[in-house]
């Protein structure tokens, strides 16, 4: 896997870890679990460590970022308008031409197979060109 956006001789894998692990609750446990099936569904996916400290992850463009808020866990698709999402797992920034995200609250599952789907998509649209 390839690794893009260190910063004080860490790599944005390692930042990515260091925030999981700082987080300590349920939103680094979110993170870890949708990092995991990020890595699964594209083995290829290059995370990056951006814009003060976002992690994410791309594949010939963004596939999607993960931001953790006090409540939510904030997966962001930027061209995620253009995914089919037949399991309707976008649930937030619906009304935008481009950009789709799914919040995560504490307690909620992601559907693992839908999910992988849509990093799969992403990366096609992403490598179409």
């Amino acid at each position: 896997m390839n690794k893009s956006g260190a910063r004080q001789g860490q790599s944005a894998s390692e930042l990515i870890s260091k925030r999981i692990a700082e987080l300590g609750d349920w939103r680094g446990e979110t993170l870890d679990r949708v990092r995991k099936l990020i890595r699964e569904a594209d083995p290829g996916v290059v995370e990056e460590w951006k814009w003060m400290g976002t992690p994410v992850w791309s594949h010939d463009g963004i596939i999607c970022t993960g931001e953790s808020y006090k409540s939510v866990v904030k997966l962001t698709f930027p061209k995620g308008a253009s995914l089919t999402d037949q399991a309707r797992l976008f649930n937030s920034s619906l009304e935008g031409n481009a950009r789709r995200a799914i919040d995560i609250h504490e307690g909620e599952e992601v559907d693992e197979s839908a999910f992988k789907a849509l990093v799969r998509q992403a990366v096609a649209l992403n490598t179409s060109g």
